[in-house]
């Protein structure tokens, strides 16, 4: 089934929310339920796969807000959904706000086969660049 574009943005926007809301939790479980087990992460110091992600909640919570807005989806095909929006966070630990855009592949599975993320949702690529 493909969804609209404002009701495939809704959902993806859920989901998106989900991998955020993890870092501000410090919630790996969270996380690692939202990515696919061979998620690439695109990052202005390089690649990260799925434990990498994961892997920077070892600590806890890496955030203190966030706010995202501008969220834009485009559907590849019926079982892929491409989210592009901004990010605007505070690192713990920092004084400055950042604000970043991002895009990010989801790709929807079956539920009920693959654990991977309840949503039925689960994401295999995000790629940040910093504003300017």
């Amino acid at each position: 089934m493909v969804l609209h574009s404002a009701d495939l943005r809704d959902a993806l926007m859920r989901c998106e929310r989900r991998v955020w809301d993890a870092l501000l939790h410090g919630d790996a479980a969270a996380d690692a339920a939202a990515l696919c087990d061979s998620f690439l992460g695109v990052y202005s110091d390089g690649f990260a796969d799925k434990s990498a992600h994961v892997g920077q909640l070892s600590a806890g919570s890496t955030l203190m807000r966030y706010h995202l807005s501008e969220a834009q989806a485009r559907p590849l095909g019926g079982d892929f959904g491409l989210l592009s929006y901004r990010a605007e966070f505070l690192r713990l630990g920092r004084a400055q706000l950042e604000t970043m855009y991002v895009t990010s592949i989801w790709q929807r599975r079956d539920v009920e086969r693959d654990a991977c993320a309840d949503s039925g949702w689960v994401n295999i690529f995000s790629q940040d660049t910093a504003a300017v």
